[in-house]
């Protein structure tokens, strides 16, 4: 069986990823309609080099390498064209009511928005898509400790931006927060 008929054999598979697909995009896109056209633009060069795949490797590590190079590859486009797009007030992030919910999700996805492209990607493969360590460095193309690194730094840069000593002071911080199924908390 070549890799075309394999990967065909696969079809439900690549259906199936594409939540994860869209999920991964996201850390890369704010906008929403962007993070679609990454994923469609991923799954077009999945689908046009199928031929490159290789049977017996994960066909979601493949198109998340896929998507991430072809996110690297138009910002570096972008930020030569597109000078000044900074200041641009419709790129702005809004605020929402006044829920402490609502507001303490707006400051983390913020804080996560701020971390260096490699610490916020090994977060959302990891933390968020539960990707293993193993895949995300074969992802990211680096060696699993450095994904070890990342990963702390990462989530350290998230504490010290929410203003937080210890990640056990940011589960305490939302009390306010239903828990599932009328659990209550046990620390207030």
């Amino acid at each position: 069986m070549n890799s075309y008929s394999s990967a065909l054999h696969n079809e439900a598979t690549i259906v199936d990823l594409i939540p994860a697909l869209r999920a991964f995009a996201r850390t890369f896109c704010r906008d929403k309609t962007d993070a679609d056209d990454l994923v469609q633009e991923t799954l077009l060069k999945g689908i046009a080099h199928i031929d490159q795949f290789e049977p017996g490797t994960r066909i979601k590590s493949w198109l998340f390498t896929i998507m991430r190079n072809t996110f690297y590859t138009k910002h570096k486009v972008y930020t030569r064209e597109a000078p000044a797009v900074n200041d641009c007030a419709s790129a702005r992030s809004i605020t929402y009511g006044d829920q402490e919910w609502h507001i303490r999700s707006q400051e983390v996805h913020a804080a996560i928005g701020k971390l260096p492209p490699q610490q916020r990607e090994v977060l959302v493969l990891i933390a968020i898509l539960g990707v293993s360590y193993e895949e995300t460095a074969g992802i990211c193309g680096c060696a699993i400790g450095t994904i070890k690194s990342r990963l702390n730094r990462a989530r350290m840069s998230l504490l010290e931006d929410l203003g937080e000593t210890s990640s056990a002071t940011a589960v305490d911080s939302c009390t306010n927060v239903p828990l599932p199924f009328g659990q209550s908390s046990s620390r207030r």
